[in-house]
């Protein structure tokens, strides 16, 4: 009979009840005898060795055992172990020969160590069933699982705790706060080590918790803030489904009650006093008041505004958005003598009001700020207090009564007052004011035609204290009186062909006036006498200011007569009428067919209207080609008459002085004596033949001609030299017709000084000395050795 592995039982797990594995035994025993039968029959039918197969259930292991012995765990067996002792058991894997061991020759299993399921819950090992001898494996290693089992032995325990919510103040019963959380490290699949059920240890008439989802809820509604913001609460969860028996953990939490808008804003008191002085400027504090509400955050801000009619136009009441205090201002200027005393009803408002509490009540406040005004000393006061407007005639005598002005201190004393004219407003001194009374009168004869209105300040100081004053302008409106004369608005002239029909309108006239009578101008025309038996033209009213010419004849003949003088006369409507005579001047013109004017005297010309710009563009083309061609010509002449000008002088030849300087070049001429070339044409006259000519006035070259025994010299060279010059001035056509003096410079043919070249210098018998120049440094040291050298063979020849 081929053999087998039997599983052995732990007493300890039957003890514990693990009734639940009956069946996984049973079924095991059943595999195992079927195992049996099939190998004994297939052992009969063939003497080969059947494979083995192990054949068993899991192990189980309690727990935190607490014994002084090893833990019994279970016992392996194969069915070819006869007892006798031939056989080793040996374990391997997860703990095996630490946790684990196992009797060799018994096969039972004893676990050495305290296990907890917490940490592992089970372990997984191989038996070998081997020939004790020679160490041969009989069996195949065959792997099996040791289970810890589970004891009751965590508590719960809330990981996130402590907890802090909140919930808002007066909510109704029930409202969910929160939800807190226990975790039992038990094993959940296995009894009721890990079911857990919370309950409230202090604090539970206030609030309340779900025994198995931990959620925790209000348990009464009237929750206020203001009395207490905050719980404590102290939560339990315990295992076991709460039995007895059971393990348990607790955890704090905290629970804040939020504010809402449940409570109006209140004013402190019923009334305030303030006093602010009457001189006080626009937008001065007057005090400050607040409103206290007991909620917080946003649900203490407040708006104020003022309810009573006569409050809210002399003050002003805004909110400090940081301190949310009533800020009251002066709205407008407060008047001591007039009301000494204001009662301003101040309301303040919650801003943001919520709609589940309105029935509460109001929320809103009022109180009374009563304001007293203290007295000082004000400047006088002007009745009206601007822009008074006074008028007056433009002819109004000297002294005359412009109009008055009024003033009064305002205070209690009513101190008198003075008046007095800005001059910076008067600067012409045109009006005057009566210190006391105020009466403005004329201090100039006016002119509206100069300027129709004035504008002056007046001042009025108090008599006693000048620096409490007051200005205020005053307006002084001209009124106008017909002062003027009518005039022609221009100087008109008018223009008639000279077959111009009768009846025909040649001309419309306006006229202008400086004056402006209240009820508007009204102008009369018509021909001074001196034209009233005018027999060319008439006069026409067109009766809204302005006039017309007509002619009164067939034809004109502008050779008889071209211009006509026409005095006419204008009369405006006073009162008093006044009337002046201006003078229309009409000329007789020559026109086409078509009516255009062609000309109007014997020497004007007016070019015809009718001209193309075509044309005018042509005429200007032609006028611009001519002065080019003027311009072109002239440069011409200008550019031969240089040319003929450098020939001349390239003729003439230059005259070599001598000088005992070094000079500064061609363009230096400041570096000698320019006389010393001027005297060498410096001719004097000829004196008579007794004395005959002065020679030493003229040059050597000049006294060497001087022949015979008449004494007079040869210019005959001079006399050809300068004919031939005039023959060329005279056949050159860009010298202008009338006399000119030419002065010409002419050396003559030969000159008995010869060359003042220095090549041949050393060939001269000259006796000058140029030792001097090895003194003018080392530019002339090469010169002076050349003359130096021919001194002594000069001497010794």
């Amino acid at each position: 009979m081929a053999p087998s592995w039997r599983l052995g039982t732990p007493f300890l797990l039957l003890i514990l009840g693990v009734l639940d594995q009956c069946g996984s035994v049973f079924s095991m025993v059943k595999r195992t005898s079927v195992a049996q039968g099939k190998a004994e029959d297939e052992g009969l039918m063939s003497h080969e060795r059947v494979k083995r197969g192990w054949v068993w259930n899991q192990f189980f292991v309690v727990e935190e055992y607490t014994g002084t012995e090893p833990l019994y765990v279970g016992k392996i067996h194969s069915d070819s172990d006869e007892g006798d002792g031939s056989i080793k058991y040996t374990i391997s894997g997860e703990g095996a020969g630490t946790i684990f061991i196992i009797d060799e020759i018994t096969g039972d299993i004893h676990a050495t160590e305290r296990l907890d399921r917490e940490e592992k819950t089970f372990y997984t090992l191989r038996a070998q069933a081997r020939d004790r001898l020679t160490d041969r494996p009989l069996e195949p290693e065959s792997e099996f699982i040791i289970k810890v089992q589970d004891i009751n032995d965590s508590e719960p325990k809330f990981l996130e705790g402590p907890y802090i919510g909140s919930v808002p103040e007066l909510s109704p019963i029930g409202t969910s706060v929160m939800k807190v959380t226990a975790s039992d490290a038990d094993d959940p699949t296995y009894g009721s080590s890990a079911r857990v059920v919370y309950s409230v240890l202090d604090g539970e008439k206030i609030f309340s918790v779900d025994s198995k989802t931990g959620v925790i809820r209000t348990a009464v509604a009237d929750l206020d803030r203001e009395t207490q913001d905050r719980y404590e609460l102290v939560v339990k969860a315990t295992d076991m489904a709460g039995q007895m028996g059971g393990l348990s953990g607790s955890t704090t939490v905290t629970i804040v009650i939020t504010d809402v808008n449940d409570n109006p804003p209140r004013f402190p008191q019923k009334m305030y006093q303030f006093s602010v002085s009457e001189g006080a400027a626009v937008g001065t504090p007057v005090g400050r008041v607040m409103a206290e509400d007991a909620d917080m955050g946003e649900n203490t801000d407040m708006s104020y505004l003022i309810k009573d009619e006569e409050g809210g136009e002399l003050f002003r009441v805004s909110t400090d958005g940081e301190t949310q205090e009533a800020v009251i201002t002066v709205r407008k200027p407060l008047d001591f003598e007039n009301k000494r005393t204001h009662n301003v009803v101040v309301e303040a408002i919650n801003k943001h009001v919520d709609p589940r509490f309105v029935d509460l009540g109001s929320f809103r406040d009022q109180t009374i700020v009563r304001v007293s005004v203290t007295d000082i000393d004000e400047p006088p006061l002007f009745r009206p207090p601007v822009g008074a407007v006074m008028d007056v005639q433009e002819d109004a005598r000297l002294g005359a009564l412009v109009g008055v002005v009024t003033a009064m201190d305002p205070d209690q004393e009513n101190a008198p007052v003075r008046y007095s004219i800005d001059r910076g407003t008067d600067q012409e001194k045109i009006f005057n004011i009566d210190p006391v009374t105020g009466a403005i009168t004329l201090g100039k004869i006016l002119d509206r035609e100069t300027a129709g209105w004035h504008n002056i300040t007046v001042t009025a100081v108090e008599a006693d204290n000048p620096a409490q004053a007051t200005k205020t302008s005053i307006s002084i409106r001209i009124l106008d009186v017909n002062d003027n004369p009518p005039e022609l608005a221009t100087p008109y002239e008018a223009s008639i062909c000279e077959d111009a029909k009768p009846g025909q309108l040649i001309h419309t006239i306006s006229v202008v006036d400086r004056d402006e009578p209240q009820t508007g101008h009204r102008f009369y025309f018509t021909l001074a006498p001196e034209a009233a038996n005018n027999r060319h033209f008439t006069l026409w009213d067109v009766k809204d200011n302005t006039a017309g010419i007509r002619t009164q004849r067939t034809g004109f003949n502008r050779r008889e007569q071209n211009v006509y003088l026409l005095p006419i006369l204008v009369v405006d409507s006073g009162p008093p009428a006044l009337s002046s005579t201006g003078t229309l001047t009409i000329r007789v013109c020559g026109c086409d067919t078509e009516g255009t004017i062609q000309s109007c005297n014997a020497t004007a010309y007016v070019m015809s209207a009718a001209l193309s710009p075509g044309a005018l563009i042509a005429l200007l083309v032609c006028m611009l080609i001519l002065i080019v061609l003027v311009l072109l010509i002239l440069t011409l002449k200008r550019h031969r008459k240089g040319q003929r000008m450098s020939e001349d002088e390239e003729d003439m030849r230059d005259n070599v002085i001598k000088y005992n300087d070094e000079g500064g070049g061609e363009q230096d001429t400041q570096a000698y004596d320019m006389s010393a070339l001027r005297s060498l044409y410096d001719f004097p006259e000829v004196k008579g033949a007794d004395s005959g000519p002065d020679l030493h006035s003229l040059p050597q070259w000049v006294q060497s001609h001087v022949g015979g025994g008449d004494g007079l010299a040869d210019f005959s060279m001079f006399r050809g030299y300068i004919r031939k010059k005039v023959e060329q001035a005279d056949a050159d056509l860009s010298v202008p017709p009338y006399d000119s003096f030419q002065t010409y410079a002419f050396e003559g043919s030969s000159s008995p000084a010869l060359s003042l070249s220095s090549i041949n210098t050393l060939s001269t018998t000259s006796e000058q000395d140029f030792s001097y120049l090895s003194n003018w440094g080392p530019r002339f040291r090469q010169l002076a050795s050349l003359y130096a050298a021919g001194h002594p063979e000069e001497e010794g020849s």
